[in-house]
């Protein structure tokens, strides 16, 4: 294979942010300072709580995330971001950008979540 092929820097940062869900979370937890499991669970529409807990957990594993336990009855458990998750922060504004350009050329908006 072609050693430009094999070490592309995109292909690095698709297997750390890359897939359906992570973006997402990222760009919420972006949004506000911390969210509780089922906060995110709500704001999610469509994963399933095991693919949330597993792309929370791969993503406190990449650093991008963290998740804070309070030693309260019951369990409360919030999920941040952290402030080496914030320096993609300008990747998802871009992400954002081009998604609502994209939108508006092709008219395929995107179900608004009620």
């Amino acid at each position: 294979m072609n050693e430009c092929l094999s070490k592309n820097p995109v292909n690095t940062t698709l297997k750390v942010i890359g897939g359906k869900w992570k973006p997402v979370i990222l760009w919420y937890l972006n949004q506000q300072k911390s969210y509780r499991f089922n906060e995110l669970f709500r704001a999610l529409k469509g994963i399933t709580q095991k693919m949330l807990t597993q792309q929370l957990r791969e993503l406190e594993a990449e650093g991008l995330i963290k998740r804070e336990v309070f030693p309260v009855v019951p369990p409360k458990v919030e999920y941040s971001i952290t402030t080496y998750g914030k320096t993609l922060n300008k990747v998802l504004e871009a992400l954002a950008a081009w998604g609502e350009k994209h939108e508006l050329k092709t008219g395929k908006l995107e179900k608004k979540e009620s």
